[in-house]
């Protein structure tokens, strides 16, 4: 059983927050989506992986999000995502849902398709790939990264309509398994993000055009989660407010899906940016002067958002201080906060947040000294943590990125480079 969290003090912090289906999350803390990597070779959830949530589940976070859950066994995010396509692991589901037992911390799972940013060879054993997005454009990047990438085909309508049924099949399974709800991944260049993109959704049809079309696969999919669930299971999205690419999806189509999302019913909103692309929800993006002493990444964007909007906007990268996401919550802006690098230094430090004994993160980037490969370093670096404690071990924070190298390496794990967890 979680040892009982110390006393909360008073702030912004500790408020509850009420969803319009009458879910209560008992505070503002959240943990986002992280690529744990931890499902067997058939995407199944490992003993592993669910005591990783157990220990989560006792941080004090008041909501956590899995990593990318994926609808489809062809085509996959990372190697060891878990996939739910049918009841068949619904065993092991339900014991991963139970991960939160004696407390009162929701847990959701993030329900995504990578289209065309699943890496050549990903798929469950025995399945063969199937790289696909709305439109037959392969991803702009350049050097050897562009050959780990297969060029995508274009979904046909009768496909499109399978994706969507795949992923209300997802959440009904996941509502049976006893998950308080799902995310829709809508965000960071997956497939969601590729058809509301104009430079990646090139159609013709239904599907393609205006924005209305290109938002057609996201909206019609919310439908059929909420057709497939009971109303009080949560619905969320992740959702770009900008790819940050000339010509592509912006701040004013993110506003206005934002919108058409609320009128759907969804209960919270998850702002980020960025595609594999251009990985701003990695560092965020340049800040006036104006603004620029304030922590979060997208924090002028989930202002814009709140200004416009009912629907709760939860934002994650870039905390690092209990005053920041004070401020933060205070202002109206933003009505979650999302935590996941901090977690992996401190398991404990949403407890302290919360009972005003950290004032700070103590995360701090972990590198090498060559840039074009720091980052994804330091994500690989987290990844190794959050396997530490599905072990029963404590987190090493003093384990330098050379190390967390080395490691990969020697275990085959070096591919963890390419998949990085959020800030």
């Amino acid at each position: 059983m979680p040892e009982p969290a110390p006393a909360y003090v008073a702030s912004e912090l500790s408020g509850e927050l009420t969803l319009n289906n009458g879910v209560t999350l008992p505070n503002r803390i959240a943990k986002p989506a992280t690529s744990e990597r931890l499902a067997t070779r058939h995407g199944a959830p490992t003993r592993q992986l669910i005591d990783v949530y157990r220990r989560l589940a006792s941080t004090g976070a008041g909501l956590l999000i899995s990593g990318n859950v994926m609808v489809d066994g062809s085509a996959l995010e990372a190697h060891r995502n878990v996939v739910i396509e049918d009841e068949r692991f619904l065993p092991a589901l339900r014991d991963w849902a139970a991960a939160t037992a004696g407390t009162d911390t929701k847990f959701i799972l993030q329900l995504s398709h990578p289209g065309r940013q699943s890496m050549r060879g990903l798929s469950v054993a025995g399945r063969r790939q199937d790289v696909v997005s709305a439109s037959a454009v392969p991803l702009a990047i350049s050097g050897a990264g562009r050959r780990m990438f297969t060029p995508p085909r274009a979904l046909t309508e009768a496909e499109i309509l399978a994706v969507i049924d795949r992923f209300g099949t997802a959440a009904r399974v996941a509502a049976n398994a006893g998950f308080d709800g799902v995310q829709l991944h809508a965000a960071h260049g997956y497939l969601f993000s590729q058809f509301l993109s104009p430079l990646v959704n090139q159609r013709e049809d239904r599907w393609g055009g205006s924005l209305e079309n290109r938002m057609r696969l996201l909206v019609d999919t919310v439908r059929a989660v909420r057709a497939t669930t009971p109303d009080s299971f949560l619905l969320a999205v992740k959702l770009n407010s900008a790819d940050f690419q000339r010509g592509g999806f912006d701040a004013d189509d993110a506003l206005a899906v934002a919108r058409a999302l609320q009128d759907e019913g969804v209960q919270l909103i998850e702002v980020s940016g960025g595609t594999y692309e251009n990985a701003a929800m990695m560092h965020g993006t340049p800040k006036r002067a104006s603004t620029a002493a304030r922590e979060a990444y997208f924090l002028e964007f989930a202002e814009r958002f709140a200004r416009e909007l009912t629907v709760p906007i939860m934002l994650s990268g870039g905390f690092r201080t209990r005053q920041g996401m004070i401020e933060a919550l205070r202002g109206g802006a933003v009505d979650l906060i999302g935590l996941a690098r901090p977690l992996a230094h401190e398991p404990d430090l949403p407890q302290r947040l919360l009972a005003g004994t950290a004032e700070t993160s103590l995360v701090r980037p972990h590198t090498v000294g060559h840039k074009v490969i720091d980052d994804l370093i330091d994500g690989l670096w987290h990844q190794q943590q959050m396997a530490r404690l599905g072990r029963g071990k404590p987190v090493r924070p003093e384990r330098s990125a050379t190390v967390a190298l080395v490691i990969a390496l020697v275990t085959g794990t070096w591919d963890a480079l390419l998949h990085r967890l959020p800030a």
